[in-house]
């Protein structure tokens, strides 16, 4: 079979790789936990199923516009306007297939081939395939000092003549680290400047702990005009735990509005129907379910950053958002790939490489499943690891004996 260079040049998604391998040994009744995984357990808000089913029962499940049904681009302005304080109008709004497709699109539609993207190390593990599909090139800034936290020098280093945009996820999957606000504003005010595209993954901007609140990035423009390069990108997937709604939107000038639903239209169509009427239903309705979703993902990451901590050697960051953790395990294992098969092998615990994220000797740990699994997760890893720990386990009925320490 021939296949393209591009088609050959992309790789699957390690994240959705690793659901599927936790699920497959699950049906063969493997003690499987995974703390790979970027699922809120929480339910689908009861306002999303109920207009989600008006839709279905009216028996009238059609195409939609390209770029969204009026309703949600309705509830999106009015959603942009309580949380971001900016006033759009229906033809800044594109809605789609889930926040992934909102920034393939919009990257479709402002790269020209060989053309430069930068994201701040470490990235969303999607940027660099996503930049390299619509004919860019990824270009990575690591932050200097060894941390999490980019400078603004750290990103303005890497950029050259062939920079078209800037991606900035924050707070940031894997790490949990949320950016400062002088960040943001330094390259809100950098990129209008350079009259470069910023991107802002706003993914996860309502899980924040600690009483923080999330940076607007508007605050800090100075052009909000048809000429501002400045998109935001939000869904409800991961704050309405909505996953499999897949429903996305991005705000941005108009022209590139216009352009993104062009290249849409062609791609996918509109979203569908029933999951736009759950979204409107989601960002309309009652908004308690992201509060008790972020509590305990609070006191999930709390109980999580401590167990690991317990760990000799292992050197973890207090997320301040999202529901990840990016502990560093180099002390046990510097190549992150063969660490995570390591613990799958041995105790069934389901981890994401640090080297999938552009950092090695990391591993993504999840605490949006339960304390339960948190804590069961932990200790396993602590026992495949440490010397100190004792040299039997158990897995449910299954006893485990360590002969490889």
């Amino acid at each position: 079979m021939s296949l393209s260079q591009l088609a050959q040049s992309i790789s699957e998604s390690p994240t959705l790789k690793l659901n599927e391998t936790a699920a497959l040994l699950r049906d063969r009744g493997e003690p499987v936990i995974h703390l790979g995984g970027g699922e809120p357990k929480s339910r689908t808000p009861i306002d999303a199923i109920i207009s989600c089913t008006s839709i279905l029962n009216t028996g009238e499940v059609r195409y939609t516009p390209a770029d969204g049904i009026p309703a949600l681009k309705k509830a999106i302005i009015r959603y942009t306007e309580e949380h971001y304080k900016r006033q759009v109008r229906p033809e800044n709004v594109i809605v789609s297939s889930g926040a992934k497709q909102s920034i393939m699109v919009a990257l479709y539609a402002i790269l020209d081939p060989h053309d430069e993207v930068v994201f701040p190390s470490p990235y969303w593990v999607s940027y660099p395939e996503m930049v390299k599909l619509a004919g860019g090139v990824p270009v990575v800034a690591q932050p200097q000092d060894g941390t999490f936290q980019p400078t603004i020098e750290d990103i303005t280093q890497v950029v050259g003549s062939n920079t078209k945009a800037i991606i900035i996820n924050s707070p940031n999957n894997p790490s949990g680290v949320m950016y400062p606000e002088s960040l943001i504003a330094e390259l809100v005010e950098f990129c209008e400047k350079k009259d470069i595209w910023l991107i802002m993954d706003d993914t996860y901007n309502r899980l924040v702990f600690d009483g923080r609140s999330p940076v607007n990035c508007y605050e800090y423009a100075k052009d909000l005009t048809d000429s501002s390069k400045l998109v935001v990108i939000n869904c409800v997937s991961k704050m309405y735990a909505m996953t499999g709604f897949r429903i996305g939107w991005a705000i941005g000038n108009r022209n590139l509005v216009r352009a993104m639903t062009n290249i849409q239209s062609q791609q996918t169509s509109g979203p569908a129907a029933p999951s736009q009427w759950a979204a409107v239903g989601a960002l309309n309705g009652i908004q308690n379910s992201i509060d008790a979703l972020r509590m305990t993902l609070e006191n999930n990451r709390n109980v999580l950053v401590s167990r690991l901590q317990a760990i000799p050697g292992v050197k973890v960051t207090k997320p301040g958002g999202t529901f990840y953790t990016f502990p560093d395990f180099s002390a046990y294992e510097k190549n992150s790939q063969k660490l995570a098969q390591f613990l799958l092998d041995k105790v069934r615990v389901v981890t994401v490489p640090g080297k999938e994220f552009g950092m090695e000797g990391h591993l993504r740990i999840s605490f949006c499943g339960t304390l339960k699994e948190i804590r069961e997760g932990v200790e396993r890893i602590q026992w495949a690891l440490d010397p100190n720990s004792p040299n039997e386990l158990y897995l449910g009925t299954r006893k485990l004996v360590r002969d490889w320490l």
